[in-house]
Order: C-alpha cells, then sequence, then structure tokens
C-alpha cells in the first residue's frame, strides 16, 4: 500500500491505517508461514500469528500454522518464544530448507522464489 496513490493519498491518517489493516488482515487469512526473527518475534507479527490461530480454531480447520525463527537469541529460559506463541504454531523452522521440507510433507505445493533486485543472493 502505498499511502501517495488514489484512493490512498485522498484518506487521513486513520482512515490509512484502517485500510492496512483491513488489507493486512485479510492476506494473513490466506497464509500459513509467519517469520519470527529477532530476539523477540515483532508486535505486529504476534498480533497476525494471533489472527490466523483464532480462524483456524474457530472454524476447525486442518491449516497448519508454521513459524520460521532463524535468530538464535532466546528470550525465554529453555526457549527462544513466548510460550503465547509458540503454542499457536504447529510446526517451527530453523531454517530456508527446514521450512521447505515442512511445508512440502504438509502437501503444500513448494516453489524456489526467483531472485529479486532486494534478495540476497
Amino acid at each position: 500500500m502505498d499511502r501517495e496513490t488514489s484512493p490512498y493519498d485522498a484518506m487521513t491518517p486513520e482512515e490509512r491505517r484502517s485500510a492496512m489493516f483491513r488489507l493486512d488482515r485479510r492476506r494473513i487469512l490466506e497464509c500459513d508461514v509467519f517469520v519470527l526473527d529477532g530476539r523477540v518475534p515483532d508486535e505486529g507479527a504476534c498480533v497476525e500469528l494471533g489472527i490466523a490461530h483464532g480462524q483456524k480454531h474457530l472454524q476447525g480447520s486442518e491449516k497448519r500454522l508454521v513459524g520460521l525463527q532463524t535468530d538464535s537469541r532466546a528470550a525465554f529460559i529453555g526457549s527462544r518464544l513466548n510460550p503465547m506463541v509458540r503454542a499457536a504454531l504447529d510446526y517451527i523452522a530453523d531454517d530456508e530448507e527446514a521450512l521447505l521440507r515442512i511445508l512440502s510433507a504438509n502437501g503444500a505445493r513448494v516453489q524456489p522464489a526467483e531472485e529479486g533486485p532486494h534478495e540476497r543472493t
């Protein structure tokens, strides 16, 4: 969402925040992988995971929620994740290879991403 383009350029800051939340929520309900890097996961990622877990729980869905956490720093003794975050996930991958194995084993069609101008080689 680019706030300098229509229709966002005509919105107030509060309207833009609300539009961004609705767009993000819609995309969250379609995804099943959450990036949790950092010593502790970002607040937004935690909210997104909560929304996805709530949808899964309320719908009785078989959807799998997978966390990708490549950062080895731990915020909690004996665990890298807060129990409220860890318990919402079905799997945690420590690297991209583990993530691809988890997704493949759970029926996801895994296709390598093409390198873009902002991606590392």
